[in-house]
């Protein structure tokens, strides 16, 4: 029996969920649709969602332009800034980075170096 692309990443994520979960620390997770990126900060214990940013945000919309185009590298960008801007906010510093059985490319990838950059520790 053969799985589905989505089964696939679904099985790799949770392999990744483990490790993260040994390591007692809160969890930046990246969820990504073709048209969207979303991107939340969860608690150590996985029982709370501490921070969130996605491009389906209206002012992240209008920041984008007209299109609103949230399905591409720098609508990635401005969602890693802003998640870094509130995980900071919320008093998190250091995260585990959770890319959810994505390849760390393109889109994930972008996100991911804009919260570096933008000062959260991973």
């Amino acid at each position: 029996m053969s799985l589905t692309k989505n089964e696939q990443r679904v099985r790799r994520a949770r392999q990744t969920r483990v490790r993260i979960a040994a390591q007692r620390v809160a969890r930046l997770t990246v969820y990504r649709s073709n048209l969207h990126i979303y991107a939340s900060v969860i608690s150590d214990d996985g029982a709370k969602v501490l921070a969130s940013a996605s491009t389906a945000e209206k002012e992240v919309r209008e920041a984008l332009g007209a299109a609103g185009k949230g399905g591409n590298a720098a609508a990635a960008v401005v969602v890693g800034k802003r998640i870094a801007e509130r995980a900071k906010a919320a008093g998190i510093e250091t995260v585990a980075f959770d890319r959810a059985g994505y390849a760390y490319h393109g889109r994930v990838k972008a996100l991911a170096e804009a919260a570096r950059e933008a000062g959260l520790k991973f």
